[in-house]
């Protein structure tokens, strides 16, 4: 076990030297540790005492992770243990699967890092695979007490990706488009526009959570496509809780939506995407719209765009940040803010307009 002794120094630092044993020589060998106080240096010295202390592990990180995963299926909703389960089969198992867990440096999480980057993956991607990986450490650091190499990596801040939004006057097109065409499909994109729904709440929406004497709309689920294992289908189609309890909501929905609505009102269990006892999932959501996009000559967008235009159109007419948060079933304003408000470069002029100088 290495031995400590801490020193202060001339030059007002505090210098911690940590004996390595002898050379071949004979001479010792230190390691040094520098900090502004003797406290800070004390500190340091812990850390890598507990690292020296770590115990090995012979198991492998496949065994491992396969493990963790199995311990966290029982706390985590079916769609985040799919998506858990498809990171560690298609990133983590290929690079560190046969390596003995024990034996995972810091430079290797690094380099993982960097291939990671090469091979074209985003920020926020790696990122949520890290978080995965982090936790595995965790899990064995408590059962096997090995030596955390992730405690040295800081997790990069993850971007906002960037969003093709439509303009006003492309927004304008596509609104006369719906006013012109009463669809299911249509409705449904309208409702988007006025509420800020996410696709899968959309798809999952029945005519029940909607009260058109009262106009409002309730938000209690939501649909999305997931990975599964040990099945002969790759994937299946759920029907579950919304991402999270500030996700659940009450929308008070307009007059004008609420006539649009009526008129294709059907019975309380019947989705109002089909008109019917089955949806239509989110990927084909997304194909109609591109469809309608393409039939009205505007630019390729992703759905979720809607929401986006929502949230900022919102913040343009002057909507509290706090209520807007609550209607887009956000947990906290600063996500709003962040990832939904977006200012065109025509209302950064008028504002900017509004900057009055006697030059």
């Amino acid at each position: 076990m290495p031995q400590f002794n801490i020193y202060h120094r001339k030059d007002g630092r505090w210098e911690g030297r940590i004996s390595r044993g002898r050379r071949e020589n004979g001479r010792r060998k230190y390691q040094y540790v520098f900090g502004k106080s003797r406290e800070q240096v004390q500190s340091k010295m812990v850390e890598i005492k507990k690292i020296s202390q770590a115990v090995s592990c012979e198991k492998s990180v496949e065994t491992v992770i396969s493990d963790w995963l199995n311990t966290t299926r029982v706390r985590v909703k079916e769609s985040t243990f799919a998506n858990y389960t498809m990171k560690v089969e298609k990133h983590i198992i290929p690079a560190f699967g046969n390596r003995i867990i024990s034996q995972i440096t810091e430079d290797d999480i690094c380099k993982f890092i960097d291939n990671k980057k090469k091979d074209g993956l985003s920020i926020r991607y790696i990122s949520d695979i890290l978080i995965i990986i982090k936790s595995m450490f965790k899990y064995a650091v408590r059962l096997y007490h090995i030596f955390n190499p992730m405690d040295g990596i800081t997790l990069e801040k993850k971007g906002n990706p960037d969003i093709r939004l439509l303009d006003s006057e492309e927004q304008k097109l596509l609104e006369n488009y719906i006013s012109e065409n009463h669809t299911l499909t249509t409705m449904g994109i309208a409702l988007t526009m006025t509420t800020g729904l996410r696709i899968g709440e959309l798809c999952a929406l029945q005519w029940k959570d909607i009260d058109l004497e009262k106009r409002i709309l309730t938000v209690r689920k939501t649909m999305q496509r997931i990975q599964t294992h040990n099945s002969t289908a790759k994937t299946k189609l759920i029907i579950t809780e919304p991402k999270s309890e500030s996700s659940k909501r009450n929308i008070p929905i307009t007059k004008k939506v609420a006539e649009l609505l009526s008129s294709f009102q059907g019975q309380s269990d019947e989705y109002i995407l089909t008109g019917g006892n089955n949806p239509i999932e989110p990927r084909t959501m997304q194909y109609r719209f591109a469809k309608i996009l393409k039939n009205v000559n505007l630019p390729s967008v992703h759905f979720h765009a809607l929401r986006h235009i929502f949230a900022s159109t919102c913040i343009k007419l002057g909507f509290d940040v706090k209520a807007l948060s609550e209607l887009l079933g956000h947990s906290s304003v600063e996500i709003t803010l962040n990832r939904y408000v977006h200012s065109s470069m025509d209302q950064k002029r008028e504002y900017m307009e509004r900057l009055q100088y006697n030059f």
